[in-house]
Formats: structure tokens, sequence, C-alpha cells
């Protein structure tokens, strides 16, 4: 099983806002929970065909708002008002408040998801090929501004046995990433052999940071703004401050230099030969101070021994 996270979902909080903005507790939340589910149900079922993308519900204490958001506004308000005003009459029956009805156009319903699903599951229901419908759907979507675009159907798509899932994408869509304005949509199309489901993902630009346009700005201005003066020194001399006259320089005639000899063979750019140093005298070997620490032995020279009498020399 894929782990799937729904992309309004995802950014509410971020960059989205809830579509039911108001709070209760306890049992009273139930109940206007229901109370929602059913005006919205109400509305989706008599505004079919007005192209509604999104309902929007604010409380207050003795009064309930509502924004519909759709890209046909004179099939909701009917002729003369007619139609809006026996909506707000249905709608005050349920929940009982007085209930202030705001409509809102959508200009570019190419860039709605929840209206091209509902586009691509119309001409679904009428048997046109799947595949052409979604080419053309990501095309005009494309055309009219988006960065990104894709659509997924899935069901018993051509009538076959099995079902399957098909998708074709233009553009990028990055489902990763918060500050992308990425706007999701469902819808279904009935079909004779059954229903088919299509999804539409659509990418249309990112959110500005918050967090670093500020800092570029104050990084900015610090580059524009000019730089504060330099307090002068309040102890320095007025011998620094002025500008340092130039010195004179005077030649001293020394004594003459006397020529080095040349050498044949040598290289005239060769430096002068550095001045001879006395050597030192190398230190007598351990052996011969120990010897000379040494007490010394003569051999006295041998006696001739004394001849016997009587031997002729």
């Amino acid at each position: 099983m894929g782990q799937k996270v729904h992309p309004n979902g995802f950014r509410l909080g971020v960059y989205r806002n809830w579509d039911a903005r108001w709070f209760a507790s306890g049992p009273e939340y139930t109940k206007l929970l229901q109370e929602d589910l059913a005006m919205r149900a109400l509305i989706m079922s008599r505004l079919r065909n007005a192209s509604v993308a999104r309902i929007e519900t604010e409380r207050s204490a003795n009064q309930l708002t509502i924004v519909i958001h759709t890209a046909k506004p004179g099939i909701v308000i009917g002729r003369s008002g007619a139609a809006v005003d026996a909506l707000r009459d249905n709608l005050e029956r349920i929940s009982g408040k007085k209930v202030r009805v705001t409509i809102q156009e959508i200009k570019t319903p190419e860039l709605d998801a929840r209206l091209l699903a509902e586009n691509v599951a119309g001409q679904l229901e009428k048997r046109i090929a799947f595949r052409r419908a979604v080419k053309q759907s990501v095309m005009r979507s494309m055309r009219a501004g988006a960065k990104g675009v894709k659509i997924q159907v899935s069901g018993r798509l051509g009538g076959g046995d099995m079902s399957r899932r098909e998708w074709d994408r233009d553009g990028r869509v990055p489902l990763h990433t918060l500050r992308a304005d990425v706007e999701f949509g469902q819808a279904e199309a009935k079909t004779t052999f059954g229903q088919i489901g299509v999804s539409v993902w659509i990418y249309r630009g990112d959110f500005p940071t918050q967090v670093t346009a500020p800092a570029a700005a104050a990084s900015e201005s610090a580059l524009e703004a000019p730089a504060p003066p330099v307090p002068p020194a309040a102890a320095a001399p007025a011998v620094l401050a002025a500008p340092a006259a130039p010195a004179e320089v005077v030649e001293v005639p020394g004594p003459k230099a006397t020529p080095a000899p040349v050498v044949e063979g040598a290289s005239a750019e060769a430096p002068a030969a550095a001045p001879r140093r006395r050597a030192a005298r190398p230190a007598a070997p351990a052996a011969e101070a120990a010897s000379d620490a040494a007490p010394v032995r003569v051999r006295a020279p041998r006696k001739a021994a004394p001849k016997p009498e009587g031997e002729a020399g």
C-alpha cells in the first residue's frame, strides 16, 4: 500500500487556510459538523451545473457566512437573484440562524483542480476516449499559465473487464515542497460500465518565503545606505594630520671598495663570496681525553746477565 498525503491538507496552516473557519467543543461540535455537511451537500446538489469549486463556512454568534467559489456566478444568482434567495432560505432552515451567502467568481477555471477534474469526468461520461480527454485537459491548463499538471484516471477504462490506472503529466509537480502552490481535486464519472475516478494536481508556482524576504530587504538597504562618517581622533596632533614633506637624500662619499679578483670561468652575476670565518678547533676525541687522564706506565730497560768466569768473550 502506498502512503500518500492529501496535498491540500498537507499545506494547511502553512499557506492554505481551512474551508470551515469556526470552533466548538463537546456535543456542540458534532451538531455544527453535521450542519456543515448537510449544507455542503445541499449546495452541491442544487448547483450541480454551476461549476462550484469550493465552499467556505464562517460562524459567528448569531450569523453564518457561506462563501461559494464558482466559475458561473450567473447560474448561482439566477434571474434577479431568485436562485440565491431560494438557496439562502433552505440554508437558514437547516442551520436555524441567519445565513449570508457570498459568491466569488473563478476567472480561470483551467487552473482549478476541482473544475478540471469535473471537466474530464464529463467528457468520459460522453464516451470520449480517456487518453484524448486527459491530453486535451493538460494542454488547456498549461496554456492558461500552469507550471505543471498531472491527471490520473482509474477504473474500467475504455470498457475493459480489468480496471487499471492511467495518468499523464506535463511540467513539474513538486508534491513534497510546502511552499509550492499545488492544488488537488477529484471527481467521478458515472458510466454504463462503472465509475471512473479522476484525480488532478495543478502546480501554480511557489509562494514567497516569509523568512528570507525581510533579511534580503535589510541587506539591500544596508548596501544602499551611505557609510557613517568616521569621527576624527580628539587627541591627534596637528603634525600627524598634515602631509609629511618628502625627505632630502644626501649622498656622502665613502671609501672606495676594492674590486674583487676575477676568476676565469665564473659568472659575472655571481654573488660576492661571504667572508671566511676561522674554523673552530675540533674537540679531542673521547678516547684521547681518557688516555690523558690515566697514569702513564714506563717500562725499565732489561739488564744484561753477567757472564760466568772462565769463559772467553
